[in-house]
């Protein structure tokens, strides 16, 4: 009896095969090239993707980890709007498609699917890639330059994710402006870093002005009551390593944990969306007899949450909370008790 593969066990599968006859040491050179271009520390006119080469090196090293932030970020999104799924789907910048395996990930079913990427060979690949994936095997992988000339067209979701950071901001803001005139639901997902997450707010900023409602991961979609400068907003997802991944990368751990930010934002009805009641924006943590939650809330406010083992089942629900998770995961009758 065949079983069917997950869309994470099926790409590690076609990555796999990919990369089999790439020799380590040019993969790991083609990965410094792609570092220091992502730095800047080299001239970026021109596609940063230039060959197979450089795709294979970048599918080794990046594509695993945008996959699992993005899915990461599409599950609070799926969490949030229950009764809904994409009819059709546009990735922006996309290159290799990561983000278009995470939305097969967060919504079964096979959907029209279009890829915009400026890099053909980056294209040339990721539809080789999905080519193992019966819900995007007849995806479009379209050449578009991602800046103040994009175009496109209508569609239910946008995904931007891992893109704004290569932009000028006259380009990040057409670009996001684009989705949103575009798209029922948007999701931009960025490195979770000080800098991404200034990204992810000038884009939430945009989509809310364009009557956009925010269903993750904020619990409203009021202004960030992170005080600009002092904190930052972002989330930790898993990666699981292959062998090889794990040799590009000289790490001999077999997994790492791939720090991002994000936001997804739709056009659904009030009554479609139910965003978390509150949301975990640190790592909980867990002491003799308590949990310390931080926590960032409907009434628009950052606060800490301390449960005890006095709160009953509340306590063993906040032992097995994590990073990013909506909280309370049911809503248990003490819940008042720890917003006193």
């Amino acid at each position: 009896m065949n079983i069917a593969l997950s869309p994470a066990e099926t790409l590690r599968t076609a990555l796999a095969a990919l990369l089999d006859g790439l020799p380590p040491r040019q993969a790991a050179q083609a990965v410094d090239r792609l570092i220091a271009n992502y730095r800047g520390e080299t001239p970026t006119d021109a596609p940063i993707l230039r060959d197979r080469a450089d795709v294979a090196a970048y599918a080794a090293y990046r594509m695993p980890a945008t996959f699992e932030a993005v899915r990461s970020a599409l599950a609070a999104f799926a969490g949030a709007v229950p009764g809904w799924t994409p009819a059709s789907h546009v990735d922006v910048g996309g290159g290799t498609g990561a983000a278009t395996w995470a939305v097969a990930a967060a919504w079964d079913g096979v959907r029209p699917v279009t890829v915009l990427d400026w890099a053909e060979p980056a294209l040339a690949l990721g539809k080789e890639l999905a080519a193992a994936s019966p819900a995007l095997a007849g995806a479009r992988w379209q050449r578009a330059r991602i800046g103040s000339a994009l175009q496109i067209g209508s569609t239910d979701l946008v995904t931007v994710s891992y893109v704004l950071g290569e932009l000028t901001e006259r380009d990040r803001a057409h670009v996001v402006d684009a989705a949103a005139g575009a798209a029922r639901s948007v999701v931009v997902v960025e490195p979770g870093t000080p800098g991404g997450y200034a990204r992810v707010i000038a884009a939430r900023d945009r989509l809310i002005a364009a009557g956009f409602r925010v269903a993750a991961p904020c619990p409203h979609s009021a202004a960030c009551p992170i005080v600009p400068g002092e904190d930052w907003c972002h989330f930790s997802a898993r990666v699981s390593r292959s062998s090889l991944h794990r040799r590009v990368k000289a790490g001999s751990l077999p997994y790492e944990d791939e720090k991002f930010s994000y936001v997804a934002a739709t056009r659904l009805p009030v009554t479609d969306v139910s965003p978390a009641p509150a949301r975990v924006v640190r790592r909980p943590q867990i002491r003799k007899g308590q949990v310390l939650l931080d926590l960032c809330e409907a009434e628009e406010q950052l606060r800490r949450h301390t449960v005890t083992k006095r709160h009953g089942d509340l306590y063993k629900a906040a032992r097995d909370a994590d990073w990013g998770d909506s909280w309370p995961p049911a809503e248990p009758g003490n819940y008042h008790e720890i917003r006193q």
